[in-house]
């Protein structure tokens, strides 16, 4: 099963459920000993954490047979998805309805993405790579400033431990001529860490769009990405702690798309390159004083091609450091200090009116608990070099009715700067835009149980000044408001063997603006989802089953052109052949649905998979 969510009171995201995997479940009744990071920016386990956080570890991403990361995201509660043409073409990533640049990404720590489109590209990054990803739900601009206003996804690549070195490898073939490899190497000491891997994936793909529809060409359109990681650490008798990470994903992308005349049948195609560095260093000055420093880099470039000649070149950079204290004052109650810096520039074969930009921001949370009451606030004021100084917060409580019923309210505001495209893109970018800002509220109710566990969770965002396209001035324009109202229902546990559990979101995001829109629903998000997943070892075999289903949504603000609803059913299983070699298949889309998540892009039909994996012990 993909889901570890934590078992607390939700601070910015109180309504994220409580999503424990069944497997966990099973094995340690609670599992709420994980450490998450995220959600506070220091570590605590999930039992501990004020903030609806979702889990995904290694042994998830292996047992699910996910092929990206959106794969796995869109498993979790309150994750929508869009995605152009199948696996490998852009993808959006909508959380609890915001817009799909309302979702912070980190990588290692280091903020990721595009500072022209202001997203990530999701369907560059590699699994193969990935330790684990942590997913919170609801506002964190309080602690991380521009963007988080959806949530916060940060991913952690391959760690090493202690031991031998201890290589891995893996090798599948599916439909499609779909080829896919990777192979490293991790181990360690008492003081030291390591990890490298590569990674390739190559595919014939599908023919992203349908007869009839702007752009389409009569040929499947491929897509290929080699990708590697590095991650080294070492830790000093004095406790110093040193760690340094790089991860490097480079693509070729075919897609169908109508050209500078306006016809197709141009073979246009892309190749993108994903790069993220970053050093931290840690050290305790006092005992009840941790310190950390980090520096990182992360960019994002993309030269496109049509007609068989260059089209266009864009290269992002975003350069970042951080100083963040933490004073434990008495047991359980920890203060937190901190500043950021962040400078954001663009290149390429496009001249924008300004190409880079800085932001200043500084943070304090205190995190608290007396009895069965535990709390989470935080403040943080960011100075941008573009709109000045602007102030978030969030405040979270929880309280334990009973050892088993844990309720929970919190309240956070957020903000999200203009993209350069919106800002300064020749031709199109407004200056003057302001930034978009939000207010969201969140109570929760969950449990846990011998059988297992549930979570009930309610939640509404208020986006002011959202950023829309205004066909009036051929640009972006801050026209519209957006109430967002969410539900999220989760249940799981072990039954006869069987590992379960099913999460369902209900959403209704609306434009709340006084325009021709005015409550319409927000395009692109499913109202409904929902997901069931089931898993059993029998001895050296494997099995399981997993059905993800999403209601009707709309594919333009007007809701003039509706997408349908569907559902798919992927089957796995798994065959130990030794306790390192594994044999592993899968049929994604069992049922051979056939759906979009964005108007006149094709999804790909059944497909079967075979990996073989080896993982020294």
């Amino acid at each position: 099963m993909i889901r570890k969510p934590c078992f607390g009171p939700a601070a910015s995201a109180l309504l994220g459920l409580f999503s424990l995997s069944p497997a966990q479940a099973a094995d340690t009744p609670l599992g709420l000993d994980a450490t998450v990071v995220t959600a506070a920016r220091s570590a605590q386990t999930l039992r501990d954490s004020l903030a609806a956080t979702s889990l995904i570890e290694r042994d998830d991403i292996e047992r699910s047979q996910a092929q990206s990361v959106p794969e796995l995201l869109k498993r979790l509660p309150g994750v929508s998805i869009s995605n152009n043409g199948g696996h490998g073409k852009n993808t959006s990533v909508y959380l609890r309805g915001t817009e799909s640049d309302h979702v912070l990404v980190l990588i290692d720590g280091v903020r990721v993405g595009s500072v022209t489109t202001g997203t990530a590209a999701w369907q560059d990054l590699p699994v193969e790579m990935i330790e684990r990803i942590e997913v919170v739900r609801g506002p964190r601009s309080s602690l991380y400033g521009s963007e988080a206003i959806g949530g916060v996804i940060q991913i952690f690549t391959r760690k090493g431990g202690d031991g031998a070195p201890k290589p891995f490898f893996s090798a599948g073939y599916g439909t499609h001529d779909t080829y896919t490899g990777s192979a490293g190497v991790s181990g360690g000491n008492a003081h030291g860490w390591y990890s490298l891997a590569l990674s390739s994936e190559d595919t014939d793909g599908i023919n992203v769009k349908s007869p009839g529809t702007s752009g389409y060409e009569s040929d499947a359109d491929g897509y290929r990405n080699h990708s590697a990681a590095l991650r080294a650490g070492w830790r000093f008798d004095s406790g110093l702690e040193l760690e340094g990470t790089f991860l490097r994903a480079k693509s070729h992308n075919d897609y169908d798309q109508v050209n500078r005349r306006g016809t197709a049948g141009f073979s246009a195609n892309a190749d993108g390159e994903q790069n993220v560095v970053s050093g931290r260093a840690r050290f305790s000055p006092l005992a009840f004083w941790q310190v950390t420093l980090q520096a990182g880099r992360n960019e994002d470039k993309s030269d496109t091609y049509q007609d068989g000649s260059f089209y266009s070149r864009f290269d992002s950079r975003r350069d970042s450091a951080s100083w963040q204290n933490d004073l434990t004052l008495a047991e359980g109650h920890v203060l937190t200090l901190g500043v950021d810096y962040q400078r954001e520039e663009v290149n390429g074969s496009t001249d924008y009116d300004e190409d880079s930009r800085e932001n200043n921001g500084a943070f304090v949370q205190y995190l608290g608990e007396y009895g069965r009451h535990d709390w989470q606030v935080s403040l943080r004021r960011d100075n941008n070099e573009q709109f000045g100084q602007h102030e978030t917060g969030n405040i979270a409580y929880g309280y334990a009715l009973t050892d088993a019923l844990r309720a929970t309210v919190s309240y956070g505001s957020a903000f999200k700067a203009p993209t350069f495209n919106e800002l300064y893109y020749p031709f199109y970018g407004i200056p003057d835009l302001d930034e978009e800002t939000s207010r969201s509220l969140e109570i929760g109710l969950s449990g846990v149980h011998g059988w297992g566990h549930w979570s009930l969770n309610a939640y509404r965002t208020k986006v002011k000044d959202l950023i829309v396209y205004d066909s009036s001035i051929q640009g972006p324009a801050n026209l519209d408001e957006a109430r967002i109202r969410g539900l999220e229902l989760e249940v799981g546990g072990r039954s006869f063997g069987w590992d379960w559990g099913a999460n369902y979101s209900l959403l209704e995001p609306e434009n709340s603006g006084s325009g021709a829109n005015d409550g319409n629903e927000l395009p692109r998000r499913a109202s409904q989802m929902f997901n069931l997943e089931l898993d059993r070892r029998f001895g050296a075999f494997a099995v399981g089953a997993t059905l993800h289903a999403e209601g009707r949504r709309y594919d333009d603000v007007a809701n003039a052109n509706e997408l349908s609803g569907y559902a798919d059913v992927d089957l796995r299983g798994e065959y130990r052949i030794t306790p390192e070699w594994r044999l592993q298949a899968r049929v994604a889309n069992l049922l051979n649905a056939d759906y979009e998540t964005a108007l006149g892009y094709n999804q790909p039909g059944q497909a079967v998979y075979l990996t073989v994996r080896y993982q020294a012990l």
